[in-house]
């Protein structure tokens, strides 16, 4: 006989209890199946369900949730949270800020190391004079080609977001070289030398070749015959609308991007063959430097779904960061993990005469993927849950190019200063919930320097001030936090806001009882599960209803699911959802 459970509030969640499960550890690293934790199976559920079961010590990866068994389980992994309107930032946070914002104003050229968040690995950036010597150029001629190709490779990409390429297109990096001096008088065009180009469209023309004869691109006839000459003046054209080039000239011409020092350039220049693009601008300095120009940061929020280009990052990040292997990182298990979800979203009334669009945020609850993009380019995404108290963080991760700057961090920031803003039209979204900390693994204890925060405690599901914790955790890995200080502790949470405070007295009386079974009534342990709803054949019923319609073996089989279904879920939620039986 199977099992589900699901809510008769809000929409029906629908839940498969798994039991205990146990796996590799993979903080750790123990060569036993030391991690030990409880199952859910998921196929829908509501967001003040998930909060409830938040508050009691589980989490989801996609729709299967867990809650490790803090007693026994090799690393115990604690809740931490943080109210955000009283976050105080670290000066290595401001650091953080401080590194990205210099980014985007083009102070900073970044030297990127693989899978590494290293703040101290950047340097600053490099202008190079184009009337300067031999010596100079070999020395700041590098990260402006670099800067050239970003550039390009953001352009295709944003061609690709608008329709002009093909979304399943396999693009190729671009490298913008630079002309050596003997051509440049050869190429030069009266004034202008001819300084940099690149063969960029030619690879790209031949991807879209590839797409057409295997019958994957669109119809659209204008992709198969595309030329490199069109597709040049594409890339050149989305260049021009995110940023100027001081003291360049950019053309196109037989299907290059070249870029000339020219003071001044105008369409009347335009000879045969050779298409210009209003691409140039005077320098503002007579000194006609190259200038690294402000770059743009976008930050969208939508809802969750799969993306191509998201999960192009998501192999380069696990492979690259995670030393993870390709064929591991199949476009299932990334849906699974990062893509699938089972909370049922919540949207704001479209009129707002709702009393309870008070208490939803203009973007509703559910689940979401948080894109970040410089100049259109995509450099991380943070897949967060939207709740009822709070936002809470499930996973990110960002361009190994750009480890220097710290994304992780950055992104933490931005979330929390999301909570802030969004207050003020939800006032029940308080906190930032940042996933488990885990004491013992040194990897996981940067969370705690998001202060101040607090961790749940494992048994009476109070929330307990890091400082006062960190002494108990000190001594060893698991431990009762709220044993510690009950005069610090944040009152236990509501299962939702329409139900009673958690009994939490009568819980911790249950969790301590024997193993003596009792035959007398439908309590086993001490627990009392008369009251769980269950679903069968369509309707709905306590378990002390059912016990009029099965025989003690079936019986027995019951309670033993029950009991450990009631432990996990607790009280009001065990008798609020519905177990389903088939």
């Amino acid at each position: 006989m199977s099992s589900k459970a699901s809510s008769s509030r809000g929409g029906e969640s629908i839940v498969a209890d798994c039991g205990r499960n146990t796996s590799t550890c993979g903080y750790c690293k123990s060569p036993t199946r030391s991690s030990i934790s409880h199952g859910l199976w998921t196929e829908r559920l509501t967001v003040y369900d998930y909060q409830a079961l938040l508050d009691r010590g589980w989490r989801r990866s996609g729709c299967y949730l867990y809650k490790p068994e803090m007693a026994k389980t090799c690393c115990p992994s604690y809740t931490i949270r943080l109210r955000a309107c009283d976050f105080v930032p670290s000066k290595e946070q401001q650091r953080v800020r401080r590194r990205l914002e210099r980014f985007l104003d083009g102070e900073l050229d970044l030297k990127p190391r693989e899978g590494t968040e290293d703040p101290d690995v950047s340097s600053e950036p490099v202008r190079k004079s184009l009337g300067s010597g031999k010596r100079e150029q070999n020395n700041e001629v590098e990260p402006v080609l670099k800067d050239l190709s970003e550039q390009i490779d953001n352009a295709a990409q944003r061609c690709i977001q608008s329709g002009e390429f093909p979304s399943n297109i396999q693009l190729p990096k671009s490298s913008v070289k630079k002309v050596l001096s003997a051509k440049r008088k050869k190429l030069a065009e009266g004034s202008e030398e001819l300084l940099y180009t690149s063969n960029i469209a030619f690879p790209i023309v031949a991807a879209l070749k590839q797409i057409s004869q295997k019958g994957e691109g669109s119809s659209n006839a204008e992709e198969k015959i595309l030329s490199p000459e069109t597709v040049s003046e594409k890339l050149l054209r989305e260049m021009n609308k995110v940023r100027e080039f001081p003291g360049l000239a950019i053309k196109v011409c037989k299907g290059h991007i070249n870029f000339f020092s020219a003071a001044q350039v105008t369409s009347s220049e335009t000879d045969q063959g050779e298409s210009l693009l209003s691409a140039t601008t005077t320098a503002k300095s007579s000194s006609n430097n190259l200038q690294v120009r402000k770059r743009k940061l976008e930050i969208h929020l939508k809802r969750s779904s799969f993306d191509p280009e998201e999960y192009e990052l998501y192999k380069r990040y696990q492979m690259r960061v995670h030393n993870d292997e390709p064929e591991s990182i199949s476009e299932t298990s990334y849906k699974r993990f990062l893509v699938d979800t089972p909370l049922i979203e919540v949207l704001p009334s479209r009129d707002g005469d709702d009393d309870d669009d008070e208490n939803v945020p203009p973007c509703g609850f559910g689940s979401y993927h948080q894109q970040y993009r410089v100049d259109g380019r995509l450099i991380a995404v943070g897949v967060i849950d939207i709740l009822p108290k709070c936002l809470s963080s499930k996973y990110l991760f960002w361009d190994p190019d750009l480890a220097s700057l710290s994304l992780g961090n950055y992104s933490a920031l931005q979330e929390i200063d999301w909570v802030k803003q969004n207050q003020a039209r939800c006032s029940t979204l308080e906190y930032y919930y940042l996933g488990y900390y885990i004491h013992s693994c040194n990897k996981m204890r940067y969370k705690a320097a998001y202060r101040p925060s607090e961790l749940l405690c494992p048994l009476r599901y109070q929330w307990v001030p890091f400082e006062v914790a960190k002494p108990l955790l000190d001594k060893k890995p698991y431990s009762v936090l709220s044993d510690c200080a009950k005069a610090s502790l944040s009152p236990a949470p509501p299962a939702s806001e329409t139900l009673v405070k958690s009994t939490s007295e009568r819980e911790d009386m249950e969790m301590n009882n024997s193993d003596e079974d009792s035959d007398s009534d439908s309590s086993s342990n001490g627990i009392d599960i008369n009251n769980i709803l269950i679903s069968l054949n369509g309707a709905r019923l306590r378990y002390k209803e059912l016990l009029r319609i099965i025989n003690m073996a079936v019986r027995k089989q019951l309670e033993t699911m029950f009991v450990s279904y009631r432990k996990v879920v607790g009280a009001e939620l065990s008798e609020r959802m519905v177990y389903e039986l088939q």
